[in-house]
């Protein structure tokens, strides 16, 4: 079988349509996918910036030569050659490419790991981005590292079964984050603290519950006494785990939901806000406006028209109006 293009021409920006300065507040990303390969790896040595944007694969960057800044839900990620970070599908985030440098760029479609059972302990850890250095994940950096450099191999060499093996891959890289004791978020801002012992079972049990329940009136209360925990100890416990509290939690997987949901034209925007869990169309909108930067009728816009790209075998990814 014929190896990859790794897919740099892929890029196109209304700098290279229009003839314009190609500032990043004029730049679209274009992406070509091969037929039913729902992954892309490349080296990119293109220093193209990007404002605020969101898409929908999951993506990890990786620095080879020079740095690489990203910017995301208040953080600020200063990425040195070797340091790894994995931006969770759908987020707004924006990009500082230097003028000269080269990184690795892997981007998948997730859906495929959410059907998976017990995919909401991994969920939970990306509400943010995840920023992996050899500092701040020295037990587990080499696995990582090892694994993201198998992913490219496996993808270069396109070998019959090669999509499953770099989802198995994948697979392996989250659950090494997730089953480590030093699995905090490293955002800059976000202080670390350790994980108590013990605690993780109830903790994927807890994230359960949640998947069950987030539809309802689900209260900070409820799910406490479910966990068997005091109130105070659960909130402080919650945070350590995810880096958010329990009601930025639960509003980021309703929002989730809305977003498969939105993909779905029979739905009414209504329907969508109660089966996501709103209790009213207005705090749907307004929450969904402050956490993508578009109106829910705007996201299911952006979809149709990637809809209508991907007829002619070409995935577009709508630039999210929003400054972060």
């Amino acid at each position: 079988m014929a190896k990859h293009t790794l897919p740099e021409g892929s890029y196109k920006s209304n700098s290279e349509n229009t003839g314009s300065s190609g500032t990043a507040a004029e730049i679209h990303a274009t992406f070509c996918f091969e037929e039913d390969v729902p992954i892309r790896i490349w080296l990119s040595e293109r220093p193209l910036s990007f404002n605020a944007h969101w898409h929908h694969p999951l993506e990890i960057i990786m620095p080879v030569e020079n740095y690489y800044d990203i910017e995301a839900c208040g953080c600020r990620y200063h990425l040195l050659p070797g340091d790894i970070l994995i931006i969770p599908a759908r987020m707004v985030h924006a990009v500082c490419a230097p003028l000269k440098g080269s990184r690795y760029i892997f981007q998948f479609d997730d859906s495929v790991l959410s059907r998976i059972q017990g995919y909401s302990t991994i969920r939970a850890l990306m509400t943010t981005c995840l920023h992996i250095t050899r500092s701040s994940h020295a037990y587990i950096y080499n696995d990582i590292y090892q694994l993201i450099l198998q992913m490219q191999n496996e993808y270069t060499e396109a070998s019959e079964f090669h999509c499953l093996m770099i989802y198995s891959d994948l697979i392996r890289l989250l659950l090494l984050i997730c089953s480590s004791s030093n699995h905090c978020h490293s955002c800059p801002s976000a202080p670390s603290c350790p994980e108590p012992s013990g605690y993780h079972q109830r903790f994927n049990t807890l994230l359960a519950y949640i998947e069950q329940h987030y539809t309802e009136n689900l209260t900070l209360e409820a799910a406490a006494s479910h966990s068997g925990f005091s109130k105070y100890y659960f909130t402080r416990l919650f945070k350590q785990y995810t880096n958010c509290t329990f009601y930025e939690y639960l509003c980021f997987r309703r929002i989730s939901a809305a977003e498969e949901l939105l993909l779905h034209p029979e739905l009414s925007i209504t329907e969508v806000a109660m089966l996501s869990g709103f209790a009213s169309i207005s705090t749907f909108n307004r929450t969904f406006k402050q956490r993508k930067g578009c109106t829910p009728s705007e996201y299911r816009s952006f979809h149709t028209k990637k809809q209508a790209f991907r007829q002619n075998g070409f995935i577009t990814e709508e630039k999210c109006p929003i400054d972060i």
